[in-house]
């Protein structure tokens, strides 16, 4: 059997594991690779303009799909510029694979071209971060890493591969399926700590379901709200997993967190327990503090990983899970129970709570001020949006206003920076979500900082017709820190105000669609049409620089 290079072994085990895009840059530390690609029909190489990007779209391609999204670049720079968005998969738990060609062995450790620790930066951020220096070794030490990446709690890895190595001539190795050498079946919970959740559901006269992304990683969604439905108990999302049930569920009623739903924070402190299913109770979604969250309330944790589980707040009673797994057995030791609905006053008071968001919001559809107040695009959006839009939000001032204006109707549709606070995020994570899902309508929300980070992958969006909608809302400024000088310094401003092109001048100069809005009332009318257009498209809303959040270390907590 004649013997092959490296490169194609890395080839063969992606494709193995049905690996449909690779995202980088081209780069001469992976040839071979690349040549290995080059009469492959099931595997895509997509070429973007920064490596950031590439990143950013293997992450949005994950969070979709819950497939391993893949990257591959080269040494030095072509590795650096990737760690912003290896540490979005990070916090957002995406089976991410960093493929890097590396130096030649034999220049290692003299400070040669393009010489870094790659392993010690990328190990923070990742779940594992390795180094391969035997071509033979590809096949064991690439299926350690997809074996990490898609085991327990997902998240990236990074794998550095020498570029003699990848060229190394080497006897092939039998393809084997991912069930041979990784987990495929969920953890199940254990059965004393299901009775004992089960016990305290039924004695609790305002039970609250907190759903978190691992029920959507754990494909649980269906069982959340069933939950939800067979026992009357009210809901709430944990910071930018708006998506984990079904908003329209009357049950539901907000999102959770420092930009999310008051109703939600009003919910969270009556309740007298919390039932918290895949969710760390994190940063943004609790503050560490005793705002949301009443000291003494008894917690029911939920979590696959049991390094998060009482880490912030002590439980009540901990189940290191699946979160589908957890919620099937939950709901069987309930009906074995013959455990009844919560109480009806509990349910009246979260429909009256979900009742008094609702209109809050319709309120805003009558704001016919210009410049556009932020409020009033999102409104818009809740009317025109077909329900199986993807939306991936920003960071930024004018995105901050979407966490609670939103609407989802199906999980793996909200991709939104997490705890990365990361500007630039949004335009390639949907470009990520379009291959994965490119049958659903893709929007990004940028204002237009954040937009004009990774702007030139219009670029790439025009080349590969990857047809995702860029939303910029434009106020001129960098809205967060501004709104931080406002409020603390006195107005006055420093490094905040920005000057902008046209942005749907910027599109078509690209060759994508560009819109331009100038009244409220034709919001709606414009999304829809950069949707039909065919093409990548970018609307621009110039928006009210004057509307700007309440930055977060102005809200106070309740006293407890």
């Amino acid at each position: 059997m004649n013997d092959i290079a490296g490169g194609r072994l890395v080839v063969d085990l992606l494709r193995a594991e049905r690996v449909r895009y690779i995202f980088g840059i081209v780069g001469s530390t992976f040839l071979d690779v690349l040549d290995a690609l080059y009469d492959e029909r099931e595997v895509e190489y997509i070429n973007v303009r920064h490596e950031q990007a590439a990143a950013f779209m293997a992450d949005g391609f994950a969070r979709v799909t819950g497939e391993l999204g893949v990257c591959l670049v080269t040494s030095g720079p072509g590795a650096t510029n990737l760690l912003t968005g290896v540490a979005a998969a990070h916090v957002g738990h995406s089976p991410v694979v960093t493929l890097v060609g590396g130096i030649e062995r034999a220049h290692q450790g003299k400070d040669a071209f393009q010489e870094f620790d790659l392993v010690a930066m990328f190990r923070p951020v990742t779940k594992l971060a390795v180094q391969v220096q035997q071509a033979e070794r590809i096949p064991e030490i690439l299926r350690t890493a997809l074996r990490t990446a898609m085991s327990g709690r997902r998240g990236p890895v990074f794998v550095e591969i020498p570029r003699d190595v990848l060229s190394e001539r080497v006897s092939p190795v039998p393809v084997v399926a991912p069930a041979a050498y990784r987990p495929t079946h969920p953890q199940p919970p254990n059965a004393d700590a299901i009775r004992e959740a089960a016990s305290l559901l039924r004695q609790a006269q305002r039970p609250l379901l907190l759903v978190g992304g691992g029920v959507s990683w754990a494909d649980a969604n269906d069982l959340v709200v069933r939950l939800s439905e067979q026992y009357a108990l009210p809901t709430i999302t944990a910071y930018g997993r708006n998506d984990a049930v079904p908003n329209t569920h009357p049950l539901y009623i907000g999102p959770l967190g420092r930009a999310g739903s008051p109703e939600a924070a009003a919910a969270c402190r009556r309740a007298d327990l919390i039932l918290a299913i895949g969710s760390r109770l994190a940063h943004f979604t609790t503050h560490f503090d005793h705002r949301y969250i009443v000291p003494g309330t008894p917690i029911v944790q939920i979590n696959i990983d049991g390094r998060d589980i009482g880490r912030y707040y002590p439980v009540a009673v901990s189940i290191l899970a699946d979160a589908r797994e957890a919620c099937q057995a939950l709901l069987d030791a309930l009906a074995a129970a013959d455990a009844r609905p919560a109480q009806p006053e509990w349910r009246r008071e979260a429909e009256a709570l979900r009742a008094q968001r609702q209109k809050r919001l319709a309120a805003e559809a009558s704001l016919n001020a210009t410049p556009i107040k932020p409020q009033r695009v999102y409104a818009e959006l809740r009317r025109v949006l077909p329900p199986e839009t993807i939306v991936a939000l920003d960071a930024g001032a004018a995105p901050a206003y979407g966490y609670d204006r939103l609407q989802f109707s199906q999980a793996r549709t909200f991709l939104t920076p997490l705890d990365l606070g990361g500007l630039g995020f949004a335009f390639p994570e949907a470009l990520g979500a379009k291959l994965g899902r490119p049958e659903a309508p893709v929007l990004a929300i940028h204002g237009d900082g954040g937009f004009l980070m990774n702007a030139q992958e219009i670029e790439t969006a025009v080349r590969h017709r990857i047809n995702v909608v860029t939303l910029v809302m434009n106020n001129n400024c960098w809205g967060s820190e501004k709104a931080y000088q406002r409020q603390f310094f006195g107005g006055r401003y420093i490094g905040c105000d920005l000057g902008n092109p046209r942005f749907d001048e910027f599109a078509r100069l690209f060759g994508a669609a560009g819109y331009y809005v100038e009244h409220p009332d034709q919001i709606g009318d414009t999304i829809q049409a950069a949707f039909a257009a065919g093409t990548p498209a970018i609307v621009e809303i110039p928006i009210d620089p004057d509307e700007l959040p309440v930055p977060v270390a102005a809200i106070r907590p309740p006293p407890a």
